[in-house]
Order: C-alpha cells, then structure tokens, then sequence
C-alpha cells in the first residue's frame, strides 16, 4: 500500500499543474490542514495522497472518506465510531474512521455534503483533538492531519448559511485549486500515455492510439476531467479491435465535438450565403488545427488532412491569414506560434 501511495502523483507539465504539485510538496512535511479544491475528477484524492505520502506520516494509515455517499444518519457513527447498543443495529461497538486514521492523515471528500449537526461535531474535532464516540460517555484523543476537499464554492456556501463559517476557516488553512482539464489541454497526451501504460499491463498486445483520435481527445471539452479522460482510455482499450485506437472507437460525444466546435454549421439566410468564403473558412480552420496539433511539423498536419505537403503550402499562401503562409516557420515551432499566437491551455 506505501509503494502504490509513493508512486501516486499528479500527471502534466502544464505550468498550472507544476504550481499545484510544488504548493503539495511545500506543504507535505507539516501538519496544516489542507483545502483541495476543483471540479469533480480533477485529482483531489490523488493529490491528498501525494501529499501524505511525502510528509512524515506515510507510514501510518491514509484514510479517504466520501462525505457524500455514506447517509446522513450514518456518517457521524462512520467517523467517530460507536459504542455496543448506541442505536437500533448497534450490536457491537466500532472504532471510527478518526481513530482507524490515527498517526496519519483523514481525508474528507465532499466535505460541503456534511450536514449542519455534524459540522459542528467536526468542528470540535478539530479544535480539541478529540472524538466521542456514538453512545458513549467520554472522548478519545486522536492525531490526525486533515486534507479536506470540495467542487463547491464553500465561501459562496457559507453566505448562503449552509457551510459554518468558523468551520470553513479551520480547513482553508491552506486552499489548493486543481485546474480542469480544459484549462491544461497540453497535458492530454501524457495523460493518455499514462493511462495506456496502466491499462495495458499485463495484456499481450499492447493498444497504442492513432494520431486522428488523439486531435478529439485534445480539442473535447472533458466536463468530468482527468477520471473522464481515464474511463475513455480504459474502454477504449478493451473494445478496440486492432492494435490502435481509432477516432470509431471513442464514444459518440467526443467524436461529434471537434466538428460542432470547429465546424459549426452554416446557415443559408433570406440573402443567401457566400459558399466560397464558407468552404475557406472550414478548410482554414481544419488546417489550422491540423498546424497546431502538430506544433507547426507542415508535413504531419499534411498526413492528419490526407494532403501532401506542397498542396498544404500552397493552401496556406492562399489564404494569408493562416499561420505559416510564408512557409518559414521551423517545423519544430511550438504549437502557440503554430496557432497564430493564440493562447491555448
């Protein structure tokens, strides 16, 4: 268990994930609690487990709690524990998740689920360093690091007087936001390496990804982020026929949003429509995309749109808006100068 939390770490090199994951490391070695904030499958737990691994308490237990899934009337027996006969079913007694966390560090997911009772319950935990049990007559002392985290906007929460204020101050010692996917799109395809590495161990035949279905991956949206992103790869891989997953084998809704977001359809209106300047504008933009997927390699942009090389560099002196009309950009240039200077994540 210590190895695989050693190995756990955020994938990307996208300067908002290296700022995240340098914050994680800065804050590893001490005992602040830590706020984990960001959208649903941007990383939370991966990033509470990296910063527990690093820090002194890794050898002792790491214990992740879903604040959201276990029921209301359940959850305070679930984290402070109960004695025998403290409830209806309560046929023995049972240690907590606090004191199973004992040494080490709890992790409370979803923490804005957390009832209004039970806030300040934990609020009182955090303060005293103790837990009552359900039932029981005397309190326990724990030590344990907190790393809470949420998608909710708690300060919004607190001024609509369901989250505690004094609770919310407690647990934003230190606030950590996870970016979305869609604000880091250059950690794409070393996201979808590392999952391919994951998901094609111990198979014979190892599924590599073809060029076309890395360009949707790319450009999708990603509304449940990187845990999205991993449930794509891994059925990708299980339902691919041959040894490379196409643009056919990914779900319907990531195929269909390059050409709704690039190609949106045109409208014939009561003036009717200008169908040459239309068709330059869709081949403009494909090339474009094409250029900078490939960070501005003509020849690889040339093999992603089924030309060669000299009819793209003919397209491009044609429409002189284009970047690389003038055919002198290196064909390693990044894909910001590839793009016109348009900023990308």
């Amino acid at each position: 268990m210590q190895d695989r939390e050693q190995a756990v770490r955020l994938v990307g090199e996208h300067t908002l994930v290296r700022q995240v994951s340098d914050l994680a490391r800065r804050v590893s070695s001490s005992d602040v609690t830590v706020l984990l904030l960001g959208e649903s499958g941007t990383g939370k737990e991966v990033l509470a487990r990296s910063i527990h691994a690093n820090g002194p308490r890794r050898e002792r237990p790491f214990v992740a709690v879903n604040c959201g899934a276990i029921p209301t009337e359940l959850l305070e027996s679930e984290m402070f524990g109960h004695e025998r006969g403290a409830f209806t079913g309560a046929t023995v007694a049972r240690t907590g998740l606090f004191a199973q966390a004992h040494g080490g560090t709890i992790f409370l997911d979803e923490i804005a689920e957390m009832s209004p009772a039970l806030q300040v319950k934990l609020l009182r935990v955090l303060q005293d360093k103790e837990v009552r049990p359900v039932g029981s007559d005397r309190s326990q002392r724990v030590d344990v690091r907190v790393i809470a985290a949420t998608n909710k906007d708690l300060g919004e929460q607190v001024r609509r007087g369901l989250f505690r204020e004094d609770l919310f101050y407690r647990l934003q010692v230190i606030p950590i936001a996870l970016p979305p996917l869609r604000e880091r799109r250059s950690d794409v395809p070393l996201l979808v390496e590392h999952f391919l590495a994951r998901h094609n161990a111990g198979r014979t035949r190892p599924i590599a990804i073809a060029e076309e279905a890395l360009v949707h991956l790319w450009e999708y949206d990603w509304p449940g982020n990187v845990r999205e992103l991993e449930n794509v790869i891994e059925r990708a891989v299980v339902l691919c026929d041959g040894s490379r997953i196409g643009t056919d084998d990914l779900p319907p809704n990531v195929r269909a949003f390059l050409s709704e977001k690039r190609l949106p359809r045109p409208v014939l209106g009561a003036d009717g429509i200008d169908l040459n300047r239309v068709v330059e504008e869709f081949e403009g933009r494909l090339i474009a995309e094409a250029l900078e997927r490939t960070r501005g390699n003509k020849q690889a942009a040339a093999r992603l749109l089924g030309l060669k090389r000299t009819t793209l560099v003919a397209k491009l002196r044609k429409v002189r808006d284009l970047p690389g009309a003038d055919d002198t950009a290196p064909r390693d240039g990044s894909a910001h100068a590839a793009a016109g200077g348009r900023s990308r994540a």
